[in-house]
């Protein structure tokens, strides 16, 4: 494990050159603190935990300081907001520092909120504790459920007053991530008619994340197929997995498949596909069952943007394939968390041949229906015994218990098909149906301790208990319980 100082940096991003980023030096917080950080993600650059404590690291962090490797700069990018061209984003409060390259692969390292940037528009450049402690939990809480994600390292909080609807706290945020290149940076490219900056990039991101097809004669073609089935793939886990992301703007959208830019996320508490986090949202756009259809609406406007090298019957047939990649990815999620195996036994005895995701869906009706809270009930699902009666404690989260009961019949039926013990799915089950969640009411609980009385343990306590989602811990029993009715409609806006 490495100190700060020996960090190795290779900062190929910042070789391409302009017109791809403007040179900023980050504004640091005034009295900057440690608010917490991720052994996990340290880990994952080879950074030794110990160097937390160190005030170096706070400078650093809170943009007080610069390392000799740090190159930093704002990325210029556009993107689709709300369904709407965009022409003016870009890092307009963030700054990519420099790029870590371990055993592992390299690491972006990017700092949030260290002031305005020239793609600041009317913004202060900043980020609040409030928002910065969201994402750090919700981006190690989604690497521990198995989701492709970006990472975060640590949280550093300041004195500086930051206005948004009230006056909040400041804070600064590290996220780690293979790459910080979105579908939004090849639109800024393309419509300001830039394909010699589109191929560049293109080239770039290639040589880096598929560097098998660098010499491919159908390169530009192979590496947007890639992105289509990464991100249908991402969107299966968010599905599967009951997370909203909220935004799904383009300049969100990361391409190298990973969940990017948390802001009024949420995982869902009762099941419902209309579900909308954001308040900003008033037409629903970004519902939680609209994800799907919104990630190939996405994809869409990336093929618009690699259009110079890529053929319009090329794109669309390369498109058709997201449908099929995210079914096929959804299903053999959903398999598990039902405790299904791909194979059954015995197929043609079988009284109905019903399909695995018919059975699925039936269930998922029932939840929508009864407003059955969607983690609790997997989790609960995966101590079922083959031919026995619902748990009281199962039965009783469904208002109509008779089409439950039905259902489970049903159930009960393709279980016995398989050639599996009790033991052996409840485990596999458990193993894929998280006991912990990162519930809004939660975060808020830490977020509201954090602020008021500058303690952060509940922030710490959270991050340990959601780094090991499926497992029983000790004394957290009340971690795993429904939300009050309260907390279900916590109000959630873009800003931070």
């Amino acid at each position: 494990m490495k100190t700060l100082e020996a960090l190795p940096f290779d900062n190929r991003f910042h070789r391409l050159g302009k017109p791809f980023y403007s040179e900023v030096q980050p504004q640091g917080l005034t009295a900057p603190f440690l608010v917490c950080a991720s052994e996990a993600a340290a880990r994952l650059i080879d950074l030794d935990p110990q160097e937390f404590r160190r005030p170096e690291f706070t400078a650093l962090f809170s943009g007080n300081a610069i390392l000799p490797g740090f190159q930093p700069l704002a990325m210029v990018y556009a993107g689709h907001q709300f369904g709407f061209y965009n022409p003016q984003l870009g890092d307009g409060r963030a700054l990519l520092l420099g790029e870590v390259t371990t055993k592992s692969g390299r690491w972006d390292l990017v700092l949030k909120g260290a002031g305005q940037t020239p793609y600041s528009r009317t913004g202060d450049g900043r980020c609040v504790l409030r928002s910065c402690i969201r994402e750090f939990l919700c981006s190690e809480a989604m690497a521990g459920l198995g989701i492709p994600t970006t990472r975060a390292l640590c949280v550093i909080g300041g004195e500086d007053p930051i206005f948004r609807e009230r006056i909040e706290k400041s804070a600064t945020l590290v996220r780690l991530a293979r790459s910080h290149v979105r579908f939004g940076s090849f639109e800024y490219f393309h419509y300001t008619e830039n394909d010699t900056a589109v191929k560049q990039l293109a080239d770039a991101v290639i040589a880096e994340h598929h560097p098998s097809l660098s010499e491919a004669k159908d390169k530009y073609l192979q590496f947007f197929s890639a992105v289509i089935k990464r991100t249908a793939s991402m969107i299966a886990h968010w599905q599967a997995a009951g997370f909203c992301h909220g935004v799904m703007n383009t300049d969100n959208m990361s391409i190298v498949g990973e969940t990017f830019d948390y802001g009024p996320f949420a995982f869902l508490d009762d099941y419902d596909p209309t579900y909308v986090c954001n308040r900003s949202d008033e037409k629903g756009r970004y519902a939680f069952g609209q994800q799907p259809e919104i990630g190939y609406t996405n994809l869409s406007a990336l093929g618009l943007a690699l259009s110079a090298f890529i053929t319009e019957a090329e794109i669309r047939e390369a498109l058709a394939a997201y449908a099929p990649a995210y079914t096929q990815a959804y299903a053999a999620l959903m398999r598990k968390k039902l405790g299904l195996a791909h194979t059954i036994k015995n197929e043609a005895s079988l009284p109905e041949q019903e399909s695995d995701q018919a059975l699925c869906d039936a269930l998922l009706a029932l939840m929508d229906f009864n407003g059955v809270d969607y983690t609790i009930l997997f989790r609960r699902l995966s101590d079922y015994e083959i031919d026995t009666k619902a748990s009281p404690a199962l039965r009783a989260l469904f208002l109509d218990g008779e089409s439950f009961e039905s259902w489970l019949v049903k159930y009960n039926r393709r279980l016995k098909a398989q050639a599996l013990s009790d033991a052996e799915r409840q485990a596999g089950m458990k193993a894929v149906n998280p006991l912990y969640i990162l519930r809004n009411h939660l975060a808020q609980a830490a977020i509201e301790k954090a602020e008021q009385e500058k303690d952060f343990s509940e922030v710490d306590k959270l991050l340990k208990l959601l780094t090991r989602p499926f497992d029983e811990q000790p004394g957290m029993a009340a971690y795993a319980e429904a939300p009050p009715s309260w907390a279900k409609s916590l109000p959630l806006s873009c800003s931070s």
